[in-house]
């Protein structure tokens, strides 16, 4: 569904900050790209969905093709309309607006009223608490209930694939593990999603395979389970001690083999 291939973003005359990424989502599941602060993870979702220009960025090399054909440089509009939809960091929901007027704002480019109504039915089944909430101010909504209605009206508009960018930031622990029961929900109706985070634990117990990428490289690729078991992301990211059981994994199975990529 989405193919991006040497991939390379600069902002201004500064040095670039993707060198030459890439990575594909298929039709259904989940992808997640992990990395640190600094990384390209953003840079990377600006460009897919053609927001980088608005950041004082260009794509310099390169390709992003999705359904098929070329949207590098496309207006972000242009991205939406196609059925490319992002849910970007910080929660931007409108906050003098309530909840159902967000959740309209989100289905702008949905004619039908229809499937308006199906489609706003289905998001409160998947996040009840916004219904209860539906008339109330998203200004006035906790930090978990303003990363659900960001997510929401998203889907209003009937996405093709999802990108999220760091859902789980500044959510207690029980709310990440909400969030991520959420996105393997919405991969499960249908919606592919391209998944960046921070927090590598909950990208790989909901994502089907996975990317590292390191100062804007991706350095590191692979099945999800196998990902999670690599010693380097277990040190680095899930904060486990990979040497205390190097020598004896304890089922009697080798290594997982994971591709590295060092160009």
């Amino acid at each position: 569904m989405l193919e991006i291939e040497g991939l390379a973003v600069r902002y201004g005359a500064r040095e670039p900050v993707l060198h030459g990424v890439s990575l594909a989502v298929a039709e259904a599941g989940v992808v997640a790209l992990l990395g640190a602060n600094g990384a390209g993870k953003t840079s990377l979702m600006r460009a897919v969905s053609g927001t980088v220009a608005l950041h004082g960025g260009s794509v310099t090399a390169g390709s992003i093709r999705f359904l098929g054909q070329e949207i590098a440089g496309a207006n972000p509009a242009g991205v939406v309309a196609r059925g490319l939809v992002q849910v970007p960091e910080g929660r931007h929901v409108f906050g003098p607006l309530t909840v159902e007027e967000n959740l309209d704002a989100g289905a702008i480019t949905v004619r039908s009223r229809e499937a308006r109504t199906r489609t706003r039915h289905q998001v409160f089944e998947m996040f009840p608490r916004l219904a209860e909430r539906r008339r109330q101010r998203a200004g006035t909504l906790s930090g978990g209930e303003q990363q659900m209605l960001a997510i929401a009206r998203a889907l209003m508009s009937q996405p093709k694939l999802l990108l999220l960018d760091e859902p789980s930031l500044g959510l207690a622990p029980r709310l990440v593990k909400q969030i991520g029961e959420t996105v393997r929900e919405i991969a499960r109706d249908g919606v592919p999603v391209l998944l960046v985070e921070q927090n590598a634990a909950m990208a790989l117990s909901v994502a089907h395979s996975a990317y590292l990428l390191e100062l804007g490289r991706v350095v590191l690729t692979g099945p999800a389970g196998e990902l999670s078991h690599s010693d380097e992301v277990r040190r680095l990211y899930l904060g486990e001690d990979a040497e205390a059981d190097a020598e004896d994994p304890g089922d009697g199975r080798a290594a997982p083999q994971l591709a590295r990529w060092t160009a």
